[in-house]
């Protein structure tokens, strides 16, 4: 089979696909499913559980009102995890109603994820969002494989722009998402209360006591930075817009900082 192919969702939309089998094929398998660099970036990782209506709807707001026209207005692309749940499923709606262009770029485990009309998907595998325009699909078979891959997705294609990566609510996956970006750089917009690991390191942040040392040592690496859902969006916005336009807004983690409890 050939690894670049077309997906063809229920809802009309088509997006290009390409199975990446080693990270030194990846700057090809971009450029073939028409992806070049340098791009502001934005990823985003986390999820959408254990929350309010109200904070969902809050969460919906912040990704139809902020994220998706900032990246519009700066052609910029997205990164995600790809699949039809928690912040991939919201982005991909966002840029639905919105009408808006971007290229919106999952990067899935190819072991965990179902295809459209796939007569045997993997066992508890999870449908991709249907709204995304590419998806890279890495191999894996187990939630978490795909964290490196989107890091290296997002700075193949940043090349050197500004790229941000937002964190909202989120589970123990969403702390190796975080760690692999501070590893490569990144900053990590922390977006307190969305509930769970978001909430978890904005607290740590801010300097309240925790015994979760994942929190602690991801605070200490210096490329953390919280703001609240609740805050005014024309600020929230303002401030992301201004990250990812940028192009000294990359640091570098420390040499000597270890990563002992993840």
């Amino acid at each position: 089979m050939d690894n670049h192919f077309n997906i063809t969702f229920s809802n009309g939309q088509i997006a290009q696909a390409i199975r990446v089998h080693e990270p030194a094929q990846l700057s090809k398998a971009l450029s073939k499913i028409g992806l070049e660099g340098p791009r502001p970036i934005l990823v985003v990782v986390g999820g959408a559980s254990s929350v309010s209506e109200v904070s969902l709807q809050s969460m919906q707001k912040f990704f139809v009102e902020v994220l998706a026209p900032i990246v519009e207005r700066l052609g910029a692309y997205v990164v995600d995890g790809g699949t039809d749940v928690g912040v991939m499923q919201l982005m991909g709606q966002a840029r639905a109603q919105t009408g808006c262009t971007f290229p919106l770029i999952g990067v899935a485990t190819d072991g965990k994820v179902a295809l459209p009309n796939q007569s045997d998907p993997p066992a508890d595998s999870t449908p991709l969002e249907p709204n995304h325009t590419h998806f890279i699909l890495i191999p894996g078979e187990k939630w978490g494989d795909e964290s490196p891959w989107m890091v290296r997705v997002a700075t193949v294609l940043a090349a050197g722009d500004p790229s941000v990566t937002v964190l909202l609510n989120g589970g123990e996956i969403t702390f190796q998402d975080a760690l692999y970006n501070v590893i490569a750089g990144r900053l990590v917009l922390v977006i307190a209360g969305t509930g769970r690991t978001a909430d978890k390191l904005a607290s740590a942040l801010h300097g309240e006591p925790t015994t979760d040392e994942r929190c602690k040592q991801l605070v200490e690496s210096g490329l953390l930075q919280d703001i609240n859902i609740q805050d005014d969006f024309n600020l929230l916005a303002q401030l992301i817009q201004g990250l990812l336009s940028n192009q000294n807004q990359q640091s570098q983690l420390e040499p000597n900082l270890k990563f002992d409890n993840f």
